[in-house]
């Protein structure tokens, strides 16, 4: 089995995990919870993982994270995180210290997945921000994946 086939049906099966805790959960707050705990825990490459919600227009506050101190509020005009929610796109940053919009809520960060979650009216209402310590950290499969899945969160919290 080649890394890439592994990774896939690791991937395939955690969003099958995911799919089946949330079955019945109509809470976003334990989704979020659940979310990040499946990949934090299963992705050696994820070293912050978390959410930020949308609480106000154009304002970001922390959620379910699980890593160090993320930063508790980031304006869309701030940062990674700001700019996905901002252009509703996701963002994927390969050495984040080679964007002057990085905000360095950690010092070990060497890159970074932030991928909005957008609701049945095509608004921002959370990002998913995905830190590692490596550089290039983030593979095609990785970014799929989880696209996917925030496209699967949007429609069923959004």
């Amino acid at each position: 089995m080649s890394i890439g086939k592994g990774l896939q049906d690791k991937y395939q099966f955690i969003q099958k995990t995911i799919s089946s805790l949330l079955e019945d959960e109509d809470d976003w707050i334990s989704a979020m919870a659940t979310v990040v705990s499946e990949l934090h825990n299963n992705f050696d490459h994820f070293n912050w993982t978390g959410f930020y919600r949308v609480v106000s227009p154009q304002l970001l506050k922390i959620g379910p994270y699980q890593g160090t101190h993320g930063c508790l509020t980031i304006p869309f005009s701030k940062g990674i995180c700001g700019f996905a929610a901002l252009k509703k796109e996701t963002q994927i940053v390969p050495d984040v210290s080679k964007r002057k919009d990085h905000i360095a809520c950690s010092p070990t960060t060497s890159s970074e997945l932030v991928v909005p979650i957008l609701d049945s009216n095509d608004e921002v209402f959370a990002v998913l921000d995905i830190d590692s310590d490596m550089k290039n950290a983030f593979t095609k499969l990785d970014i799929l994946f989880v696209e996917r899945l925030c496209t699967f969160l949007g429609i069923r919290y959004g």
